[in-house]
């Protein structure tokens, strides 16, 4: 997938700092430093063990810099493309203990990051030829969430808001804790300004009606089945976007696309993805 944009290195860079004193630890690779001349070189390539959409390419990166800054890392396969089962993704060169200090972190990065596209890629290939978007939530693993957003893109969906600042989504227990669908909607727009987007969440089609008779432009029906999903976009006549969630997998998602929604938001693509299977394999040593 091309027009990614790559994350603030310095984000990155916390995150794989973290990812590497977690797996180095004080003591650093005692096995590479014991068994292997520290003037060893490597020649390498990371090769995918299935079928899937690559991601987490700029993380492995920076793990590998980190380590050491004169090992060489070349990606031959973009982020967001398409990768088969054991196709080389990357060549790595440089000295043989720095890449196998960064190995472990770098391929976790690019397993489960590239899970989370390949996950997400499959509910995109199933809403193909409707007008449907798939995105993500915030069910992401702590501390992953810019990462894990990336990749949902480079799998072809779209991101939700990021985090609680970005805007206002009204939930049951916001609605609950406020006194009900109209009150909760009169107090956000008293408290934010003209620009916030508010998006409130209903689960019956009365209180859809209700949303839609306070002028909300932007509703999440959760948990509602096709015929009311069907029914919530004929009562709604394009005057809210509309975004369905709950319970979104693989087999469920092209009957929610085909109610006519404009969004369909999945925690599966990326608290439950699959890590895609990597490995490095040394071609040749000096």
């Amino acid at each position: 997938m091309s027009g990614l944009s790559d994350l603030p290195e310095a984000l990155i860079e916390s995150v794989v700092r973290r990812s590497l004193d977690e797996d180095i630890g004080p003591g650093g690779d005692v096995t590479s430093r014991a068994v292997i001349s520290p003037d060893a070189t490597t020649h390498a390539h990371i090769v995918a063990r299935e079928r899937g959409v690559l991601a987490g390419t700029q993380p492995a990166a920076v793990t590998f810099r980190l380590i050491d800054p004169s090992v060489e890392l070349r990606f031959e396969v973009a982020e967001g493309a398409a990768v088969e089962a054991g196709e080389v993704v990357a060549v790595v060169e440089g000295p043989t203990q720095s890449i196998l200090a960064a190995e472990r972190t770098a391929l976790n990065f690019l397993g489960h990051l590239s899970g989370v596209a390949t996950a997400t890629g499959t509910l995109v290939d199933a809403v193909a030829g409707t007008d449907a978007k798939i995105c993500c939530t915030r069910k992401t693993t702590p501390g992953l969430r810019a990462l894990e957003k990336q990749a949902v893109r480079a799998g072809g969906g779209v991101n939700h808001r990021f985090g609680l600042g970005d805007a206002i989504l009204i939930k049951d227990n916001h609605i609950a804790a406020s006194g009900g669908v109209a009150a909760a909607i009169a107090a956000a727009r008293r408290q934010s300004g003209p620009a916030t987007t508010i998006e409130l969440e209903v689960d019956t089609l009365d209180q859809l009606d209700e949303a839609l008779e306070a002028g909300v432009t932007a509703l999440l029906l959760d948990n509602m089945a096709p015929a009311d999903l069907r029914r919530a976009v004929e009562l709604t006549g394009g005057r809210a976007v509309l975004e369905a969630s709950g319970q979104v997998t693989a087999d469920t998602v092209r009957l929610v696309a085909e109610t006519g929604v404009d969004y369909i938001s999945s925690g599966w693509i990326t608290h439950s993805a699959p890590s895609l299977d990597f490995g490095l394999d040394f071609v040749s040593q000096v």
